[in-house]
């Protein structure tokens, strides 16, 4: 039986055996057909009974407004559906790379993902991102190539693509049968099958049959290429193999899973998920090919108290372990936290602990959610992804555990914000209620910042693109009902340190009384690494107890203070080593305060000699152009000071890939719209920073100070 029936709080509760379960994510480039797969995929699933298309706004994935009126996913919409006895939980995440945290977070707490491709633009700059990302957190994966109806789709070069930008040993375990219009059906490597989807039927119905005899011979090669490539993880396919012995399909498959598993293949599939071909064949690979939980083996973490390594197997048995990994705000139920349960069971009722606070809180409501639509639960089981109403003081990246049974498990990390803009209320009286508001949407994303500046009292807002805060500003307009009016972006810039230099910081204060006494002296020199990142390393270099190691944290303390507010235009310093050296306290009058300031007063005094640079953001831009534009488009960019890197032909257009500094990007859109007659496409992420021209420096301390 699929299911089997265990009771908590009275219910019974259906449950899955751990190998039947399925947590995967569908991760690719924007465009490539990813919420499109996803519909289809919930419709043969059963969850759904009619298909809805992003292009028309009725995609079930897509709920959000915004979503439905740009056709884009911006949240990663978590789905719970069943195919042939197994339980899948699908995340679809989105393409955009402002979005970038929402594929982190799902990455990190799923077991595989579907890498999705357009046979026309094969490997694209997100898809790179987003197979980095998974290779960040191990996760095993399968190929999708998608959209093969298109005109100028090419199955063989994508493959080719994968191969080469991510030396990665990419293994058809089908190919498709014809191309573009032509393209009606798919050869299936393992049964040695043509398949054949009937239109009438949206696909649900399919014949398979003999291969065509002109695709005969392509099939037989690209099946005996796939066999050499697994023989090499089973001894006996390999002498099956090497004997010419007919493979039972089952044996094939478990070799296929077991390579897969351990990262060393990745299983490639085609279809057209617009077309209705292929989103079955890709279901059954999910099954066969994707982990389950307890193929992902124990989990890591180290004990709260005692930072001792700690182990948790993925089964009901082990102590609760959760890791919240993203809170959303709902407008029926309030504040929602989706979490992973990686071991132990935990029923509605049940107090748990975060060892970030140090605190217990009582497990309210539980959910399963079908995108915004959501099904209660009595209880969660091991390899779970539910939703929990009223967590109180829970953020992304905490851990939840067993009372009596702490365990931190490792959180997550994100790209530090590269665009700012500021925000003030139209009215006096939402004040308050647009603070609240921007707070709440914080929560949710932790790539968007928020900071009141005390100086010119204004609220700052940062993100990872214009793209990314036109969003937030619009949710604050339609979801928290908040009017505001909102300056022009700003870059985030950053800045360096050129030399060596020695800082000394003397904090003395006396006015009757005990009084404050603190000195430090720090030696302040650039990290190696000619691109600026954030970081600072520090050393304490201290003998003989001149500075007393209680103070020591606090000398750090201040000195990361002060690299927040950098002394050429107030932006943070970054990318330094920090060694303190000597200093002296009073026994009577010293204090961590007084430490904290000296260490901050020593550190800016450091960075004045030390010729401090500013570094502006680098974005890795790539446009895709009809050929006839390309000299505009490349004259254009020369004018932003863009690098080019190169330009590579496509079937249907030129792809030029360059790096560009973000101040000379904005209103690129309108831009390059006009330029190409709405033709062309182009995509932006963050690579890194890197010392600005003197001219922009001047230029951008000029605006700061006002004159």
């Amino acid at each position: 039986m699929a299911n089997q029936k265990r009771k908590g709080k009275g219910v019974e509760q259906r449950r899955w055996p751990l190998d039947r379960v399925r947590n995967f994510g569908i991760m690719a480039h924007i465009d490539a057909g990813k919420t499109t797969t996803t519909e289809r995929i919930l419709y043969y699933t059963g969850r759904i009974h009619r298909m809805g298309e992003v292009h028309e706004g009725a995609a079930q994935a897509d709920w959000m407004e915004q979503e439905r009126e740009r056709g884009i996913t911006i949240t990663s919409a978590s789905i719970t559906t069943e195919w042939k006895d197994h339980r899948l939980s699908l995340i679809d995440t989105p393409g955009h790379v402002d979005f970038t945290a929402e594929v982190e977070r799902s990455l990190r707490v799923l077991d595989g993902a579907v890498a999705l491709f357009c046979a026309v633009g094969g490997v694209e700059p997100q898809s790179e991102t987003v197979w980095r990302q998974a290779d960040r957190y191990h996760v095993p994966r399968i190929c999708y190539v998608n959209k093969m109806d298109r005109t100028g789709a090419d199955f063989y070069r994508a493959l080719e693509m994968i191969e080469e930008r991510f030396c990665h040993r990419p293994i058809p375990v089908q190919i498709p049968m014809g191309a573009g219009e032509m393209f009606n059906g798919l050869i299936d490597l393992i049964r040695m099958k043509a398949v054949w989807y009937h239109k009438d039927t949206q696909g649900v119905k399919f014949e398979e049959g003999e291969i065509p005899g002109d695709l005969q011979e392509a099939a037989r090669d690209w099946r005996e290429k796939m066999l050499e490539s697994i023989s090499d993880y089973d001894d006996t396919l390999m002498e099956m193999f090497l004997e010419d012995k007919e493979i039972p399909e089952e044996q094939l498959r478990s070799a296929i899973r077991k390579a897969t598993l351990d990262l060393q293949i990745t299983p490639v599939l085609c279809g057209s998920s617009y077309k209705n071909k292929g989103v079955q064949r890709l279901l059954d690979a999910i099954v066969h090919y994707l982990p389950s939980p307890a193929d992902r083996g124990e989990i890591r973490g180290v004990h709260p108290h005692t930072e001792k390594p700690e182990l948790r197997k993925q089964v009901d048995e082990e102590p609760f372990a959760a890791l919240a990994f993203k809170i959303t705000t709902d407008p029926f139920v309030g504040r929602l936290t989706y979490i992973r349960v990686y071991s132990g069971t935990m029923y509605t009722g049940q107090m748990v602990f975060n060892p970030r606070t140090g605190k217990k809180e009582r497990i309210g409501r539980v959910l399963e959610m079908f995108a915004n639509k959501r099904e209660e639960r009595e209880a969660v089981f091991a390899g779970g992804i539910v939703a929990l109403v009223g967590m109180k003081d829970v953020r992304t990246g905490d851990t939840l555990c067993d009372v009596s049974h702490p365990i931190l498990l490792e959180s997550l990390t994100f790209p530090t914000p590269v665009i700012t803009r500021a925000i003030e209320p139209k009215t006096k009286a939402d004040q308050d209620h647009l603070l609240d508001s921007l707070l709440k949407l914080a929560e949710e994303d932790p790539t968007f910042l928020v900071k009141y500046d005390e100086e010119s009292g204004q609220t700052h807002i940062s993100g990872m693109g214009e793209l990314h805060l036109d969003i937030i500003i619009d949710r604050l307009l339609r979801e928290f009902k908040v009017s505001a009016n909102v300056g022009n972006p700003q870059v985030a810039y950053k800045e360096g340190v050129s030399i060596p230099a020695r800082g000394e910081g003397r904090f003395v204060r006396q006015s009757g009384g005990r009084g404050q006494f603190g000195h430090a002296i720090i030696d302040l020199e650039p990290l190696a690494d000619g691109r600026i990142e954030d970081g600072l390393v520090f050393e304490d270099k201290i003998v003989g107890g001149v500075i007393p190691k209680e103070y020591i944290p606090s000398v750090k303390k201040g000195i990361e203070d002060a690299m927040g507010s950098g002394v050429l235009a107030g932006y943070p310093i970054n990318k330094v080593r920090v060694s303190l050296i000597d200093g002296r306290y009073h026994p009577v009058d010293s204090s961590e305060m007084a430490f904290r300031i000296a260490g901050s007063m020593a550190f800016k005094s450091a960075a004045e000699k030390a010729q401090p640079f500013l570094a502006e953001p680098i974005m890795e831009l790539e446009v895709v152009t009809p050929e006839e534009y390309v000299g505009d488009v490349m004259g254009d960019l020369q004018g932003r000071r863009a690098k080019v890197a190169g330009i590579t032909p496509r079937t249907d257009a030129q792809v030029i890939r360059a790096e560009v500094p973000l101040a000379n990007m904005f209103g690129y859109a309108t831009s390059l719209r006009s330029m190409t007659q709405g033709r062309a496409l182009f995509t932006m992420e963050f690579d890194h920073y890197q010392r600005a021209p003197k001219e922009v420096e001047e230029e951008v301390i000029k605006k700061v100070r006002g004159y």
